[in-house]
Parts: structure tokens; sequence; C-alpha cells
């Protein structure tokens, strides 16, 4: 009989087949192209637990590779524009690498690269103040809600797909501790 092989589940292995293997983990590149609003302290922490969250949730099997681009209101909304022809601010905009849960995988780092999400942060303090909630709550929903769009969720055509996406949306964020504190209604979503 062989020895027994210790480890710890931070030490980020797996057994395969009686063999340990490394385990790789998520890639989450943030940055911060704007300044008009103060990214709080902690704001990279919650977004990288956002993306690993759903990433659970989805039972999403392989390591993902999600950059987060924090942007102002005219970066966001000439996106928006060229993007989607709509010339005026958003709060967040998701641009997925996959098609039909297929995602390349990036040869350095072994991950699946899911795509981009950028948020622009004026928005997002505007829609936190609306909802009486910290600018961090409303980080992680828009975090959350993009993340679910990279994995091919939409809610565009409105319908039963739309609350499926808003019922994964909370559900994410009950689990990250950060319920909504107000409900919603069919025509919200």
């Amino acid at each position: 009989m062989l020895g027994q092989v210790n480890y710890a589940p931070s030490d980020r292995k797996r057994r395969r087949a009686g063999k340990v293997v490394k385990q790789m983990s998520n890639k989450v590149y943030i940055s911060n192209q704007q300044n008009t609003v103060k990214v709080p302290s902690g704001l990279r922490i919650l977004i990288r637990r956002s993306c690993n969250a759903v990433l659970g949730f989805e039972k999403f099997e392989q390591p993902a590779e999600i950059s987060v681009t924090f942007v102002d209101n005219a970066a966001i909304a000439a996106l928006n524009e060229q993007y989607r022809n709509k010339p005026m601010p958003t709060d967040v905009l998701s641009f997925p690498l996959g098609e039909n849960g297929k995602y390349d995988i990036n040869e350095d780092t072994g991950c699946a690269m899911l795509g981009d999400i950028v948020i622009s942060m004026e928005k997002a303090m505007e829609q936190a103040e609306l909802y009486g909630h910290p600018l961090q709550r409303e980080v992680a929903f828009l975090t959350v809600h993009s993340m679910l769009h990279l994995l091919g969720y939409d809610h565009e055509a409105g319908g039963l797909e739309a609350v499926k996406m808003r019922e994964k949306e909370e559900a994410v964020l009950i689990q990250l501790g950060l319920p909504r504190t107000v409900s919603y209604t069919a025509d919200q979503v």
C-alpha cells in the first residue's frame, strides 16, 4: 500500500484517479479606467467572489477567465452606441466570448475565456442611491448579472427567460449575503 498523501482544500489540489492534481483557479482581471467614483476598499474582492459564486451556482466545471473594467458614463455611452446603437449611458455591458457553452482556452492560464464586463461606476452609484443600498451591493448585482450573460443567459426578450435570470441573480446574491431589500415585479425584469 502506498503512503497516504496529506492535503487540505486550501492547497488548491484535487484527487483524480488516485493522483493529486493541482486545481486551476479562476482569473478575474479588474481595471479601473475612470476617476469619477472612488472604488471602495474591498470592492475588487467582492467582484471576484461574485464571479466565483456565479460559476459555482451554474456548476461551471473548468477554470474561467473574466475581465472587469470600471468606466465612467461617457465611456460606457460610447460603447453602448458602438455595440448596441443606443447613444446613452447604461449601468453595465457584457461582451461574451463563448457561443453555445463553448469557450476558447487561454493557453497561458488554461482558463476558459468567458468575456468582458464593463461597469459604469457613475451609473452604479446613481442606482445604489436610487435603490437605497450600498455601492458594493449594486456592483455585485451588476457583476452577477453580467456573469450570467457571459454564460449565455439573456433577458432582453422579457418573459420567462428574464424571470429565470432574475431568480438566478437573486439566489447568487443571497449566497453572497447581499439579498435584495425590496421585491420586484414581472414588469421590472
